[in-house]
């Protein structure tokens, strides 16, 4: 999988030569970080996924790409060049930030979310849902005991494109309140941010990476064809429990880490998040200070 956060338009100069985030235009950025994602695209496995961090922020002057004080919407510029270039755009993750930059700005609310565009090469690709599952809020009712053999028929306003309402039903008959591995954490993650370690001042925090490395690569994958291992769910009864990895391809031997890209890997922070979850990374960092700052901090990393 990639992971990564790129320099967002005109909001810091990172003191190098051909940086990304100082073009002309918000589409100029758009298509440098278009350029990225195309070389992420070729070197991902084809069960890869790539997880996008961006920002947004205003036009100083109509030429940016909007009319002065408008949110550019740099993102979704981002996101439909993507698009149109094959990636599958399947979340777009709500960082919410319950400790924002504080803003003076009398004008218009604070800021206090970025987005995580969570795309994937192909229809099949590596998603781990159960290891990000979040634990049950509500507690499990008592089982809805039907008295009619024909239960009464309800109108459905539900659209092509709506989610059905099935498997809810058949668990609220059963009294229970969803999977028994807990829920599924939604599209709106509320992680606070953290305080800079170094001379970089716009890393994100470990905990969204961790998130984002347990569902997007695989614990274990075959030194072979690089499919990934998947750990099978048994349920028992209204229980379940993740069984070990196991292979899904015919190729003998152990396996190996999944590994995760960082090409601006800036503070270190994937990389930290990576160690911890004993996955392989591969980090890539233009600024020397930055570079050295995070092979000192993934250092420390691997002493405790």
């Amino acid at each position: 999988m990639c992971l990564t956060s790129p320099p967002y338009f005109r909001l810091r100069d990172y003191g190098g030569d051909g940086q990304l985030g100082l073009e002309y235009t918000v589409d100029d950025w758009a298509e440098s970080v278009r350029d990225i994602a195309r070389e992420v695209r070729r070197v991902l496995v084809p069960t890869g996924t790539l997880w996008l961090n961006l920002g947004d922020t205003y036009a100083m002057h109509p030429r940016q790409g909007a009319r002065a004080k408008s949110l550019l919407l740099a993102p979704e510029r981002v996101a439909k060049l993507l698009q149109e270039d094959g990636w599958i755009l399947r979340n777009k993750i709500v960082w919410a930030k319950p400790n924002p930059m504080p803003s003076s700005v009398r004008g218009r609310l604070t800021a206090a979310h970025e987005v995580v565009y969570f795309f994937a090469k192909q229809p099949r690709y590596h998603f781990d849902l159960d290891a990000i599952r979040a634990p049950h809020t509500t507690t499990p009712a008592r089982p809805r005991v039907s008295r009619s053999r024909h239960p009464p028929r309800q109108q459905d306003w539900r659209g092509p494109n709506a989610n059905r309402t099935n498997g809810l039903a058949a668990l609220q008959r059963e009294g229970r309140v969803g999977h028994p591995l807990g829920k599924n954490p939604g599209d709106v993650w509320t992680i606070p941010t953290a305080p800079a370690s170094g001379s970089h001042h716009a890393a994100f925090p470990c905990a969204l990476a961790e998130r984002c490395i347990q569902a997007g690569s695989p614990a274990a994958r075959c030194r072979t064809c690089r499919s990934p291992w998947v750990r099978p769910v048994r349920r028992l009864g209204h229980t379940a429990v993740r069984l070990a990895l196991q292979p899904q391809c015919g190729h003998p031997g152990p396996p190996e880490p999944g590994v995760v890209l960082d090409p601006f890997i800036g503070s270190g922070t994937t990389a930290v998040a990576a160690e911890e979850l004993d996955r392989n990374w591969i980090g890539i960092e233009l600024n020397p200070t930055y570079a050295s700052e995070a092979t000192q901090r993934i250092h420390g990393t691997r002493a405790a």
